[in-house]
């Protein structure tokens, strides 16, 4: 019995060779892509401009997969964080973030996490297995249909998802292959045509696999630091023992941009743990010759876990030092902390 393709699992060059493996012309796979991700298209037999005898074969070789029975909890700030079972009875889950001006939603990348990190909610999981690229763009395609069948009165942002950030569940450049196919579904013009500005991945550091993601896509990269001297990093990231601070912060020289772009650096303030002047002076000094921007994210405390949050005071100087050293700086606010939506608090349920 011949197994069933999942058509979300192919970018458009694999649907072209999908349809070619079955005698079609190419153009056959670009038109399947347009239909794939229109809002409410679910069967092969609403794809009108495609032939009867070719929607019949289709049916028997493939299916359009998405996620149904969502769970959705709101936040009292606007958040919605989405559950999604998979089909192995695993749950991930995604944040759509809504502003005035856009709609953000964090999406995950793998079921799980391996990389430990000791501050994050979802390191405490393990690492179950990767996300499909289906998995990955169901996730975006998810949070569009809810807005789009959402109140008006409920919105606080536009009716679409405008951004996408890989900081979810899971460490996305150890899921590359399947990270840059869903990305080229994502910025497809036939696709779901997001430009690469906006969309940003974040990694806490896989150096052999940064260059990879920026020679093969136009995203945004962002990078978890959260610590600037190695003996505190490899306590808060054991990722750090592989690649030290050194290569981390060479490989982000290094690494091929688009013109008139910038890293992210996402540094988590913890309480006596990386928040001192003197840390901030040492940030400063060693982010000087790469092309960024500087998140600060108050840390979000979890049950469990040993850190606490700076005070208001705390967060203010360590901004002000970097600010006074010529960087651009932002406090991110937390969104979503009521209903365990926000950074580093992800961890879907098991089987």
């Amino acid at each position: 019995m011949t197994t069933k393709t999942d058509l979300k699992n192919l970018d458009q060059q694999g649907l072209i060779r999908f349809v070619e493996s079955m005698g079609q012309p190419a153009f056959r796979g670009r038109q399947l892509m347009q239909w794939l991700y229109k809002p409410g298209i679910t069967e092969f037999q609403e794809m009108s401009d495609l032939a009867k005898k070719f929607r019949a074969v289709l049916e028997t070789r493939a299916y359009i997969s998405r996620f149904e029975d969502n769970i959705i909890e709101r936040s009292a700030d606007g958040c919605i964080k989405f559950g999604f079972r998979l089909f192995d009875g695993y749950m991930i889950e995604a944040v759509l973030i809504p502003e005035t001006d856009r709609n953000t939603l964090c999406v995950s990348s793998q079921v799980g996490c391996a990389m430990q990190c000791t501050f994050c909610l979802t390191g405490t999981m393990g690492f179950h297995r990767n996300l499909t690229p289906a998995e990955i763009v169901n996730q975006v395609c998810a949070a569009g249909d809810f807005l789009l069948a959402e109140h008006p009165d409920n919105l606080i942002g536009p009716r679409e998802v405008t951004n996408i950030v890989f900081m979810g569940m899971g460490e996305p450049l150890n899921n590359l292959e399947n990270l840059l196919t869903s990305i080229s579904i994502l910025t497809e013009q036939k696709g779901l045509d997001f430009t690469g500005r906006k969309i940003t991945v974040s990694t806490c550091g896989i150096v052999p696999k940064m260059r990879q993601l920026g020679e093969n896509s136009s995203v945004n990269l962002a990078i978890s630091l959260h610590a600037i001297d190695d003996a505190t990093r490899n306590t808060l990231m054991p990722i750090n023992r592989k690649y030290p601070l050194d290569q981390l912060l060479e490989a982000c020289r290094t690494y091929p941009m688009p013109k008139r772009r910038r890293i992210m650096f996402e540094y988590i303030l913890m309480h006596g743990v990386n928040d001192s002047d003197a840390e901030a002076h040492e940030l400063a000094r060693r982010l000087r010759s790469i092309p960024c921007k500087i998140n600060i994210i108050p840390y979000n405390e979890a049950d469990g876990l040993k850190y606490t949050s700076p005070s208001r005071e705390r967060l203010l100087a360590f901004q002000d030092i970097l600010r006074n050293n010529n960087y651009s700086v932002f406090i991110r606010t937390s969104r979503g902390t009521d209903i365990s939506a926000a950074c580093g608090q992800l961890a879907g349920k098991e089987k």
